[in-house]
C-alpha cells in the first residue's frame, strides 16, 4: 500500500505532505518516520525506493516534507514557494514532526498496521539532528537514526559582519547549485534559535537519550564530516557508530534519480538500519 501525498494538517497553517508505505496485511508492525534534510523534500533522489523497501521488510513507514521546506500541495517536488522556504525554523519542523507522529498513531484506520511500543525515527543530514531532538523529547520513541546526521546547529549560523548584515537586511541568500535559486532565509529563522537555544542544543540532548541509536556516517561526506557523528557517539557513548567507506553525504543519490535501484551506498544505509531496529528488544 502507498498513499502519497497525504496533506497532514500541522501546526503553521501549511499542509505536511506525508506518504505512507506499508504491506496491508493486518500484522502490527515497527513504524518508521523519515525526515529529510535541508534543501529536501519527501520524494528527494530514491527515498521512494528506500521506502519501498522498508516495506517489503514489513516496516510502517512514513516520510514527508516539512510544511516549510519551499514546496507546495500542487509542485511538492523542488522549491516554488521561496517564500516559505525562507520562513522556516527549527521549531516549525520539530513540530512538524511531531505532527506526522500523532496523525499515524492516531488514525484509527492503521490500528491493525502499527506497533504503537514500536517507534522509529530516523533523519538524513539537518533531519539527523531533528530527530535526535524529537527523540530526546517524545518518550515513545524507541529508536532513532541519524544518516550523515549534523552534530551542531549553532555553528552552521554566520559570524561577525554577516551575522550583523542578516540583521541588518532582514534575509539572507544560498545559491542552490542545482536550480540556480536564490533561497532566502528570514532573520526569523535566526531568532527562533536563539530563543530556543537550549531545546535545539544537539549535544545536551544526545546526552539524555534513552531511546536506541544509531548513527550511521560516510567517509568521504565533505558536507556533513565523519567528525559529527563521531562527536555525537562522544556524547552518547551507548549508540552505534558506522562508517560507510567512500560514501558521500547524498548516501551516493542524487536528484533526479531515475535507476530502479537504489544506490549501492543507500542499499548499506538501509541495510545497517534494519537490522539496527529489528535487533531491538
Amino acid at each position: 500500500m502507498v498513499h502519497k501525498n497525504i496533506q497532514v494538517e500541522g501546526k503553521h497553517k501549511r499542509p505536511i505532505l506525508t506518504d505512507l508505505h506499508y504491506t496491508k496485511n493486518g500484522q502490527k508492525k515497527a513504524i518508521v518516520v523519515f525526515c529529510h534534510g535541508y534543501k529536501g523534500y519527501k520524494d528527494w533522489g530514491a527515498w521512494n525506493l528506500m521506502a519501498t523497501e522498508f516495506a517489503k521488510q514489513n516496516f510502517f513507514f512514513t516520510k514527508f516534507s516539512f510544511s516549510h521546506n519551499g514546496g507546495t500541495v500542487t509542485q511538492p517536488i523542488d522549491f516554488p514557494d521561496l517564500k516559505a522556504f525562507g520562513q522556516n525554523t527549527f521549531s516549525k519542523e520539530m513540530d512538524d514532526l511531531q505532527s506526522v507522529i500523532d496523525f499515524v498513531l492516531d488514525h484509527d484506520e492503521l490500528n491493525t498496521e502499527i506497533d504503537v511500543d514500536n517507534i522509529t525515527l530516523i533523519g538524513h543530514s539537518r533531519g539527523g539532528g531533528i530527530v535526535t531532538l524529537k527523540a530526546n523529547e517524545e518518550p515513545r520513541i524507541k529508536n532513532v537514526i541519524s544518516w550523515a546526521g549534523v552534530s551542531d546547529f549553532e555553528a552552521r549560523f554566520p559570524k561577525g559582519f554577516k551575522l550583523w548584515w542578516w540583521k541588518v537586511r532582514g534575509v539572507g541568500f544560498i545559491k542552490n547549485a542545482r536550480t540556480k535559486q536564490k533561497m532566502p532565509h528570514y532573520i526569523s529563522f535566526y531568532k527562533d534559535f536563539i530563543n530556543n537555544k537550549e531545546r535545539f542544543d544537539i549535544q545536551q540532548a544526545a546526552k539524555k537519550l534513552t531511546a536506541n541509536h544509531l548513527l550511521v556516517h560516510g567517509t568521504d561526506d565533505v558536507v556533513v564530516k565523519v567528525v559529527e557523528s563521531e562527536n555525537v557517539k562522544k556524547w552518547n557513548p551507548s549508540s552505534t557508530l558506522i562508517r560507510i567507506e567512500n560514501m558521500n553525504h547524498a548516501l551516493g543519490n542524487n536528484q533526479p534519480y531515475t535507476e530502479k535501484e537504489m544506490p549501492l551506498d543507500l542499499q548499506k544505509v538501509v541495510a545497517h538500519s534494519i537490522q539496527f531496529i529489528n535487533e531491538q528488544k
